[in-house]
């Protein structure tokens, strides 16, 4: 009995958890833009040319594959990362109209996690 009860929790706890969506086409990525009109210009300007067009070597915007990793990292590093420039990223994105919220949002949207923390 007291293994039904586990087992049963452990299912609910599965039925939870979403699923990771598939990574956008090429088409949608370069379709995708933040709701927020700033946030989308500033995206526009300056993530876009990297995040939304494959073989950059970008993670692509909204590819959770992609991002997951680099997200279980915290955000703090994130914003580290593009604020500081890593490995192909240039320091700040390129994006000189960018505050550190703007960039926290944006990364939180190019991550497909914008309507979370998690």
């Amino acid at each position: 009995m007291r293994f039904l009860g586990v087992l049963a929790v452990a299912l609910g706890l599965a039925a939870c958890s979403r699923p990771v969506p598939p990574a956008p086409t090429a088409e949608q990525a370069l379709a995708l833009a933040p709701a927020d009109a700033r946030l989308a210009t500033l995206y526009a300007d300056s993530c876009k040319a990297c995040h939304a067009i494959p073989g950059t070597g970008a993670p692509l915007v909204h590819d959770r594959k992609a991002w997951d990793p680099r997200w279980k990292q915290g955000e703090a590093v994130l914003l580290d990362h593009t604020v500081q420039g890593f490995q192909a990223m240039p320091a700040g994105g390129q994006c000189v109209a960018c505050t550190p919220s703007d960039f926290n949002a944006l990364i939180r949207f190019m991550a497909g996690r914008e309507d979370s923390a998690g």
